[in-house]
């Protein structure tokens, strides 16, 4: 019964997926057939990437890194965007870099790097069961259904983001460019804001 349900609801997560593809693609043609300009809609979600160790940290930047829950290297964690969430970016600017994941990249992050956090330990997501106990009053019954909540950064999406023990990803394939310097830098770099580019990296560490 509960897996029925799950995949009904996985089958409307598609749908509402597409279907929120599709309109945006309407909107950009419409945009400009009618010679206008498109705003993008605001991004809702980020991730973020530690890409420094803890050596040399001075203590505001390493007690922003902890309440992030950034606390070793390479490790990635999903925030919603926010004010208040913004500002502490802010201050590790240089320490971590971050963008605005597509729902391919919350996916294969979540199914291949996932593990809950239950009873303050350290569990793979390996079956449904996990996330329903914890979950479960929230609504959130499987693994589609949190990834749901995480891209859509829907009603429950702090206790969906905090049961996900964050992610420790691997150094990036090809490495990084120079992680002394910014993204958006004339030089080119790594720390800061990569907006969408975040998933090329994500998919190189994952």
């Amino acid at each position: 019964e509960q897996r029925a349900a799950l995949k009904n609801r996985t089958q409307q997560y598609e749908k509402e997926y597409s279907d929120y593809q599709k309109k945006l693609i309407d909107l950009r043609r419409e945009a400009k057939l009618g010679g206008n300009f498109f705003v993008e809609p605001e991004a809702k979600l980020l991730f973020v990437v530690r890409i420094v160790g803890i050596i040399k940290l001075s203590p505001k930047p390493r007690k922003v890194l902890q309440l992030l829950r950034l606390k070793q290297l390479h490790n990635g964690v999903f925030l919603k965007v926010n004010k208040p969430i913004l500002q502490m970016l802010k201050l590790v600017q240089p320490y971590v870099t971050y963008g605005y994941p597509s729902l391919k990249t919350v996916r294969a992050l979540v199914y291949k790097r996932g593990f809950g956090k239950v009873t303050k330990q350290r569990i793979p997501l390996t079956d449904n069961q996990i996330i329903a106990d914890k979950l479960g009053e929230k609504g959130l019954h499987g693994m589609e259904d949190l990834i749901h909540e995480i891209y859509t950064v829907g009603p429950n999406f702090k206790q969906a983001a905090n049961f996900l023990w964050p992610f420790k990803l691997s150094a990036p394939r090809g490495g990084f460019k120079c992680k002394r310097h910014g993204y958006c830098e004339m030089k080119g770099g790594d720390w800061g804001n990569r907006e969408e580019e975040i998933n090329e990296l994500i998919a190189r560490m994952n």
